[in-house]
């Protein structure tokens, strides 16, 4: 029977190995589906707000200024601003270079603050406490651009049912405030939830981008002229002025770059990246030479050359996929600004704040109760005083651009210092992108006096607000440690313990009261959703 037996068994290793290479294989397909997963969501929540550039971008640039002719050589120059803008600021620093500077996984302005601190700590006090205030005025003017995207957005999509009939504008408003409230009430189920929800209609959004933009383009292939620099450089020698001005509508086909960066923590640099260069980068580059195609083809389409692209027949469906997109689009701003302000609690500049963690599997899928009811109020107060998209939209850049600038700034001092850039690669680096970025900001300083105002005065808040809790809670650490050296100078009839205070009548350890106090950062509070595996 022993004998029996030992015939049955199969060969040495051969059992282990096949459950080994079934386990394997299945640990494979789990990291593939996994990967899908979450380059799906990141599709669905990172690329929403640059996503939906196309809708408005050219045609803003076009309507911008009517001293632009739609010939060949001002729309190659237009479409190679727009093409080299996404090349230089998006995929070249966001995607290849600042998503490399994460602080332990997590993204956004602040937590590049925190790595140029930490880079600068050993050498010098001074520049690492101005470093951490620059990321503090980049944090707060995010929360101002955090409050301007979801209200355009929303706006700009619900306005669409004064094109079906003129009598529908009385309900704008209170269909947008509907439509807040749920994004906002949705919020809770975290960022991975609501990426799976968003993430197929956005790949939806851009395959249609893709087809509508290659066909165009197959009609007039020499619109792909167009994506050479020298068109971009003749254009800017050309007609300085008119460059210039566009540059203040150009920078809306980069808007939600900076969201990139803050997103990273909710889905890691891997699927960002791969999104970007596999589906959204492509999509957009199409639908943007495909609009300058109809353009030259057809002049009087500058106005609206999104849509003018579809046949007849598709204009209505691509109006409703367009108005989810747009709605979508908030989604990038709302979940970076849950990541900025976990990295402003960790710093000192906020104070302990309830943080959800909704997944178990990703440490910066997080869920800030707090922040966005606060965020929420702020959206729609904002949405009710400016009451229309076309008003919003004089507020919208300057402090995008600003966040750019600022972003640049913190990342140099990480290459240079914690990198080791030298210094000619530094200079490179600031020449080439930084330029861009200030021609930027100052062709959107022209927008401060039509409603621009409105993001610097909430970054002017929130900047004073983050600095004077930080500031309180030093002051408080202060005293606190001098309490509990209060007492240590001695006298030769008073011996003192090792801890400082004096043998009798003190304990012999300290008090709580005693114990120097040092600001904690809060990433040990969160709390796990276990709704979620």
């Amino acid at each position: 029977m022993a004998e029996q037996a030992n015939n049955e068994q199969p060969p040495q290793g051969e059992g282990p190995a096949e459950d080994g290479g079934t386990a394997s294989q299945t640990s494979l397909a789990g990291r593939r589906t996994a990967g899908l997963g979450l380059l799906l969501g990141a599709l669905g929540v990172v690329y929403g707000d640059i996503g939906t550039s196309p809708l408005y971008a050219l045609k803003t640039v076009f309507t911008l200024d009517r001293g632009l002719v739609p010939d060949a050589p001002d729309v190659f120059g237009v479409i190679s601003l727009v093409f080299w803008s996404i090349i230089l600021i998006v995929s070249v620093k966001y995607v290849v270079f600042i998503l490399r500077a994460d602080n332990e996984g997590e993204g956004g302005v602040m937590a590049l603050a925190a790595l140029a601190r930490k880079s600068l700590l050993k050498d010098s006090g001074r520049r690492a406490g101005a470093v951490l205030a620059l990321g503090a005025l980049g944090a707060a003017l995010f929360y101002g651009d955090s409050v301007i995207t979801p209200a355009i957005s929303v706006l700009s999509a619900v306005e669409g049912l004064e094109v079906i009939s003129p009598q529908w504008a009385v309900v704008v408003l209170p269909v947008s405030a509907v439509i807040l409230t749920l994004l906002f009430a949705i919020q809770r189920w975290g960022t991975g939830r609501v990426g799976a929800v968003f993430g197929p209609i956005m790949l939806l959004w851009f395959a249609s981008l893709g087809v509508a933009g290659t066909a165009e383009v197959i009609r007039h292939p020499s619109v792909l002229a167009g994506l050479s620099p020298t068109y971009a450089a003749l254009f800017i020698v050309g007609h300085p002025v008119i460059a210039f001005i566009a540059m203040g509508a150009v920078v809306l086909a980069i808007t939600g770059a900076e969201a990139l960066y803050a997103d990273m923590g909710h889905f890691g640099r891997a699927p960002i990246r791969r999104a970007w260069f596999a589906i959204v980068f492509p999509a957009l580059t199409l639908n943007y030479l495909g609009q300058g195609a109809l353009i030259l083809r057809a002049p009087d389409s500058r106005d609206n050359p999104f849509f003018l692209l579809l046949p007849g027949w598709a204009q209505l469906p691509m109006v409703v996929l367009a108005t989810v997109a747009t709605v979508i689009a908030s989604q990038s701003v709302i979940s970076g600004a849950f990541s900025v302000s976990r990295e402003a609690m960790r710093l000192g500049f906020l104070p302990h704040l309830r943080i959800r963690q909704t997944s178990r599997r990703q440490y910066g899928q997080i869920y800030a109760p707090g922040v966005s009811w606060a965020l929420f109020a702020a959206v729609l107060l904002v949405t009710f005083a400016f009451g229309s998209s076309t008003n919003l939209a004089a507020a919208y850049g300057v402090a995008v651009t600003g966040t750019f600038l600022i972003t640049t700034t913190l990342f140099l001092v990480v290459a240079r210092v914690l990198w080791h850039w030298t210094t000619w690669q530094v200079a490179l680096f600031a020449v080439v992108v930084g330029s861009i970025e200030l021609t930027f900001f100052t062709a959107n300083l022209a927008k401060v006096t039509h409603g621009g105002w409105l993001t610097l005065l909430i970054a002017i808040i929130l900047f004073t607000i983050l600095l004077t809790w930080r500031r309180g809670a030093e002051l408080v650490t202060a005293r606190r440690i001098g309490k509990a050296h209060y007492g240590t100078s001695s006298t030769p009839s008073t011996p003192q313990t090792s801890h400082g205070c004096r043998a009798s009548p003190c304990s012999p350890t300290p008090t709580r009261r005693q114990r120097p106090w040092h600001y904690a950062p809060t990433s040990r509070t969160t709390t796990y959703d276990t709704k979620e595996s």
